[in-house]
């Protein structure tokens, strides 16, 4: 268990050198000069050099990529062009909204989708089945900004029980700052409840044929006792994959969602960042998404070793 432990994290540092290193590069050839952008077109070239000196972006790019990368592991992730501070309490600051709409996302779309496709799963041919179908499909198929945008509309428009956007900040109590997080939970939960619906079911289903589920029935248990008690724990494994890959896409895709009811998250950052080619800015929060992907494959990975015995004896 210790050997498997440490394989697996000595991946988790090399796939993040490699990730840090393909992510400097690429924004190293994106086009635009940060420094041009800062001075604006009317900077003569003495002003442009000094302030390029002034950034260390007239220094070689290994150079660059090593000091980034060490200030990285010493917390120290840089000065935002833009901003003008540092960029870990910018990254802190807008996770104070970005995580919790995430987790409120997650939460909504597992107390949706699991209940959903287990029952779907118990009567499969069935109307609970026929209705976790259709919802899967819709859900699926149906833009997350568009949800927002109806949401908007139905209960901000025409009832006015929601906040149409914007974010009080949690100084404003958290009953404020959760209300303004409802709408944009539901919006991104309900895709991601109809692609956990679907897997639920089918892992379910396939966990149902299996000998230890026969046999539970043989003894002469209840079916909903088998199901819940026997069933649904060992499906759980393709359930917590499709979970830690939702939450990093929650975490990291919420863009549209952000902008569109202007909430001052992650995803809007990273988008501002682009749009006034603030470099250490967009490489400091994408290291950030990546960085979350990487751990939360290892958390997962950890995960089946905890539910599941026959990985525990592999291991």
């Amino acid at each position: 268990m210790i050997a498997l432990l440490s394989r697996r994290l000595a991946g988790l540092v090399i796939s993040l050198l490699v990730v840090s290193l393909v992510i400097f590069a690429v924004m190293d050839l994106l086009p635009g000069d940060p420094a041009s952008i800062m001075l604006g077109t009317s900077a003569s070239p003495e002003t442009l050099a000094a302030l390029r000196h002034e950034l260390g972006l007239d220094q070689p790019l290994i150079l660059r990529y090593g000091q980034w990368l060490t200030g990285v592991f010493s917390g120290n992730l840089g000065q935002s062009y833009t901003y003008g501070v540092p960029v870990a309490g910018l990254i802190v600051e807008r996770l104070a909204v970005t995580l919790p709409l995430a987790l409120m996302a997650v939460v909504l779309s597992v107390l949706i989708a699991l209940p959903l496709g287990v029952l779907a799963a118990a009567r499969r041919g069935g109307i609970v089945d026929a209705i976790a179908t259709v919802f899967s499909q819709v859900s699926i198929a149906v833009p997350a900004f568009w949800v927002a945008l109806l949401l908007i509309i139905l209960f901000s428009t025409t009832l006015g029980l929601m906040p149409a956007g914007g974010f009080p900040g949690w100084d404003a109590g958290p009953l404020p700052a959760l209300q303004a997080l409802v709408m944009p939970a539901v919006a991104l939960a309900l895709p991601q409840a109809g692609v956990l619906t679907r897997v639920a079911r089918s892992a379910v289903l396939d966990t149902m044929h299996e000998d230890f589920a026969r046999t539970a029935v043989a003894k002469g248990l209840s079916r909903s006792t088998v199901l819940w008690r026997h069933i649904v724990p060992n499906a759980l494994v393709p359930i917590l994959t499709i979970l830690g890959l939702q939450f990093t896409f929650l975490v990291a895709g919420a863009v549209l969602v952000e902008n569109v009811f202007n909430l001052p998250g992650l995803g809007r950052l990273a988008f501002q960042a682009l749009s006034q080619r603030d470099i250490i800015v967009m490489q400091d929060v994408v290291l950030f998404f990546a960085g979350l992907v990487i751990v939360m494959n290892f958390i997962v990975d950890l995960s089946y070793l905890a539910i599941d015995p026959r990985m525990r004896k592999a291991a």
